[in-house]
């Protein structure tokens, strides 16, 4: 056994709507391990949207418990919360979330300009580190609208490994991108998976399953299965077999 970075036990999620009670998430229980990679799938109103938001800490769960690298989350309060998203989970998001007018760099910078223990040097130096693991050490000066789909959610990411999470959470981090542009974003987390990064990516496509070394898959609140995969296959190879581009 590794160490436990998620640990969920009889969560449950339910929310009144009118005079019903919708039952989000029905008493499912798991734990992530230090170094995994799990996708979490299902289709709308299978509950996964539900449990993003409260593996981000950004919803409670009703009841049942959720523990993050040994802490857990039910009695905290809101400015605690925020610190465990800032330093403990590292978000990316299908639309990227950049700040428009701002470098590469720049964007980079902000989670840790929450972090008063991190210096102006210091902080320079980690974004500019976390730029050359996702291949964009060219490019720290350009803005959004001078970079491509993939550059900008390379940005996202390189943002989401700067406070060193125990854990990136991704939301359908591939859901705008081309066929070639997923293959080099999954190449990439995958690569940060090898560094030990444990990486719980939300998504409802399931050629994205097969490149993570586990599956769980929800269905109407509840676990319907939940596997490891035993044939991962190499997103970089897939990317080879692509039919070239012109230019």
């Amino acid at each position: 056994m590794g160490k436990e970075i998620i640990k969920i036990q009889d969560l449950k999620r339910e929310f009144t709507m009118g005079t019903e009670t919708v039952h989000a998430l029905k008493g499912i229980s798991y734990s992530i391990e230090e170094g995994q990679f799990v996708t979490i799938m299902g289709s709308s109103g299978s509950g996964k949207s539900t449990m993003l938001n409260i593996l981000g800490c950004l919803d409670q769960p009703t009841s049942g418990l959720y523990e993050i690298d040994g802490v857990a989350v039910k009695n905290l309060s809101r400015n605690q919360l925020a610190t465990i998203r800032n330093e403990k989970i590292g978000f990316i998001f299908q639309s990227y979330n950049l700040l428009a007018r701002t470098s590469a760099i720049e964007n980079v910078e902000l989670p840790l300009l929450y972090n008063s223990k991190v210096s102006t040097e210091e902080r320079r130096e980690r974004a500019i580190k976390a730029l050359e693991m996702v291949g964009l050490g060219e490019r720290l000066h350009h803005t959004p609208a001078q970079l491509s789909g993939g550059q900008q959610q390379r940005v996202a990411i390189a943002r989401s490994l700067v406070n060193n999470p125990v854990m990136i959470l991704a939301d359908e981090a591939t859901g705008n991108l081309d066929t070639r542009t997923s293959y080099e974003i999954m190449s990439l987390f995958q690569e940060l998976n090898k560094k030990g990064i444990t990486i719980t990516f939300v998504t409802h496509e399931p050629d994205i399953a097969t490149f993570s070394s586990r599956t769980i898959i929800l269905k109407d609140g509840n676990i319907i299965k939940d596997y490891m995969n035993n044939d991962i296959q190499s997103a970089a190879a897939e990317l080879a077999k692509l039919p070239k581009e012109d230019h």
